[in-house]
């Protein structure tokens, strides 16, 4: 957790200085009170960032037999950051929910306080306070509260003089014994140790200085590295920590998640039991995404070994938030015995083959689609490396259903999903049903009252047909879906395809948006077994933009990512939250019209074919200051039809044009110029459409 001290307000948008002396103090002391923070979302991708993995891979040298498998839990840092719903009550609930929900019997043990739980000063004796107001009866209750339902409990401190938060809790620095000594004599299991405030001392001085704390307490804890990647604790820290964090702070969105999973992948070598990578808590549940990128959220986390620390507030989660949390399938992935963090067998245009070896000899296959279309995804049996057989058993992790293949392993992936299979060479192969393979060929734009084709297909995957085969697209009620070619078969046999077209309406007057349009195969076995496979789908009805100039502020889009914080209109982005932004200023210059994003970002538009150029004039928000590097973009039809060179925050305002005659949708991109995304707040200002 990193957050800001003073005047500088921002947290994910602009670069962390944190300290508690002036800046004065500082550079007479001759240190510095926070290092340059890591590399956040928007990093290079896997290929590229593999040259941080470079040097040996150290052995783990921690005999303590603690973190075998990836710790497991709660943190309350994502949902309730430092405020006042954070307390005793609370973290109470979240240990009755472990045990009422079944996620304590799914593996889930730790639940951990992050900041925050502690008084400003030291006692007298130099020992932390519990706040009183949010913990009356003290930490050593809570934690036997914890423990009396057969969990484990975890505390946070940072490795500085005070820890992250601007009203300056104490940090650990200077008092490592007294501290672990405390957090022991509480009954503490987990300690995640942060890296604010550090007095620029050297990292592996101060988290081996807490290590050596902890170990001469005599009591078990697992010991969490919060050092944010910063000195590459993946190359000494095996004989330190349990894990450690690799990358800054997640945030609740699509490009902050995406980012940290690409910074992550690369450092698979590292990882192993009792050595883990940590690219940040779950922000499963917070509502910052669908429940799609959530799933490929667990889905990449559970494969790259991480820690699941659930970190949305389970008193008010959703039954799909449940559901995704206690995924016992992935989670028997993410806990493998073996302890091998998936790595990347293919990465190619947005369409992602990510690959984990299991300890009993399968393998793991995530098919991951960052793109906004659905994507056609597929590798074999032989490229990830099983060996050579007439078939192979292959389970759906999402679907929970296992069915068969002779080689081939595909899914239609939708836009941001993933699909996970759990694959082996099963001499029973042919004792499941042949594996079938649905997808449409894109995502459907719906002009209300004016039918709009889409086309289905369903691969049988397998050995064996699929007897009594019926394919169905489901639209909401009142839309009209007509197959205009045949959408069922009498016998699919294994490696034929039925093609089927479609025609969907929506009734006139629909509201424009997105529509759930999901397409389901219902077949039986050989053996007579009734298997039924869906796969989610959507529907944009769209309107068709008015005659002459139009502003994109007043333009419904069809989808918008930001970096951080939602896209405003009219306005800067602002921080996170929605609103926040202020009046659009680029070198000086105001703009009553535009829109405020932040790297790395993307908003498109429906143009139907009616617009025939996009112009704008794009930089960084005063607001930012004379900091910040982007480079915007105009697509139409998936090409790049339009780019600037990279624009500073020492910049004014760029002039973008670009034409888009015949275009259906029209994107802006704004990229993070290739440095990181620190303090880029991009303004397309007076941004407009000719139509």
């Amino acid at each position: 957790m990193r957050v800001h001290i003073g005047t500088i307000p921002r947290r994910r948008g602009q670069r962390r200085i944190i300290g508690a002396l002036s800046a004065a103090l500082l550079c007479t002391a001759g240190v510095t009170a926070l290092p340059a923070a890591a590399r956040p979302p928007g990093a290079p991708d896997p290929g590229t960032a593999a040259a941080r993995t470079t040097g040996s891979v150290p052995s783990p040298r921690l005999p303590d037999g603690l973190a075998k498998t990836p710790p497991m839990g709660f943190n309350n840092w994502n949902s309730t950051h430092c405020r006042a719903e954070f307390n005793e009550e609370m973290v109470k609930g979240i240990a009755d929910l472990f045990v009422a929900k079944g996620l304590k019997d799914a593996g889930y043990q730790y639940v951990n306080l992050d900041d925050c739980w502690a008084l400003p000063t030291r006692d007298g004796s130099g020992k932390l306070v519990p706040d009183p107001q949010r913990f009356p009866h003290g930490i050593k209750a809570v934690a036997d509260y914890v423990h009396a339902k057969g969990l484990k409990f975890g505390i946070y401190t940072s490795a500085g003089i005070k820890t992250c938060n601007p009203a300056g809790f104490p940090g650990g620095l200077g008092h490592e014994k007294s501290d672990a000594q405390q957090f022991a004599d509480w009954g503490v299991d987990y300690l995640k140790y942060d890296n604010c405030n550090n007095m620029g001392v050297d990292a592996k001085q101060r988290y081996r200085a807490m290590q050596d704390a902890l170990k001469a307490t005599g009591r078990p804890i697992v010991y969490s590295l919060c050092e944010w990647g910063e000195n590459k604790p993946w190359e000494w820290a095996s004989d330190v920590g349990h894990l450690w964090r690799t990358t800054g702070d997640i945030s609740d969105s699509w490009s902050s998640m995406l980012g940290i999973a690409k910074q992550n992948l690369p450092l698979a070598p590292h990882a192993g039991p009792g050595r883990w990578n940590d690219p940040d808590m779950l922000e499963v549940g917070n509502g910052g995404m669908t429940d799609t990128e959530y799933r490929s959220h667990f889905s990449l986390w559970s494969m790259m070994a991480a820690p699941l620390l659930i970190g949305s507030d389970l008193r008010k989660a959703t039954p799909e938030t449940f559901e995704i949390l206690s995924n016992k399938d992935l989670i028997a992935v993410d806990q493998d015995a073996l302890g091998k963090q998936a790595t990347v067998l293919k990465s190619e245009d947005g369409r992602w083959t990510i690959v984990r070896q299991l300890a009993n000899g399968d393998r793991a296959v995530a098919l991951f689609n960052e793109t906004g279309q659905p994507q056609r995804i597929s590798t074999t049996a032989k490229d990830i490396g099983l060996p050579r057989a007439d078939g192979y058993r292959l389970r759906d992790l999402w679907q929970h259903q296992d069915t068969h293949t002779t080689g081939t392993i595909s899914a239609t992936v939708p836009a941001h999903g993933t699909t996970v299979y759990r694959v082996s060479a099963d001499p029973r192969w042919a004792t499941y049903p042949p594996a079938v393979e649905s997808g449409t060929d894109r995502t459907p734009l719906v002009e209300a009252g004016t039918p709009a084709g889409l086309r289905s297909t369903v691969r049988n995957l397998g050995g064996t047909p699929a007897k009594h085969l019926t394919v169905t697209l489901k639209a909401p009620r009142g839309w009209r879906v007509q197959a205009t070619s045949p959408a069922s078969a009498r016998a699919l046999p294994g490696g034929r395809t039925l093609r089927t077209s479609w025609r969907i309406t929506a009734p006139a007057g629909t509201a424009s948006g997105a529509y759930a349009l999901p397409l389901t195969a219902d077949y039986r076995s050989p053996r007579g077994e009734r298997i039924t496979t869906t796969l989610p789908g959507t529907a944009h009805v769209v309107v068709p933009p008015p005659s002459g100039t139009a502003d994109a502020a007043a333009l419904p889009w069809l989808t918008a990512t930001n970096g951080w914080g939602p896209v405003e209109k009219n306005t800067s982005v602002g921080e996170e939250a929605s609103g926040d932004g202020r009046p659009l200023r680029i070198g000086g210059t105001g703009f009553a019209k535009g829109l405020g994003v932040h790297a790395a970002s993307e908003v498109s538009f429906y143009t139907g074919g009616q617009c025939s150029a996009f112009s704008a004039r794009a930089g960084i928000d005063d607001e930012a200051g004379d900091r910040g590097s982007v480079a915007f973009e105009v697509w139409a039809d998936g090409k790049r039809v339009a780019r600037t060179g990279s624009v500073t925050g020492t910049d004014p305002a760029q002039a973008i044009s670009a034409q888009v005659a015949g275009a259906q949708t029209v994107r802006l991109v704004v990229t993070d110029g290739g440095d990181g995304i620190d303090y880029d707040h991009a303004d397309w200002a007076d941004a407009t459409f000719s139509c």
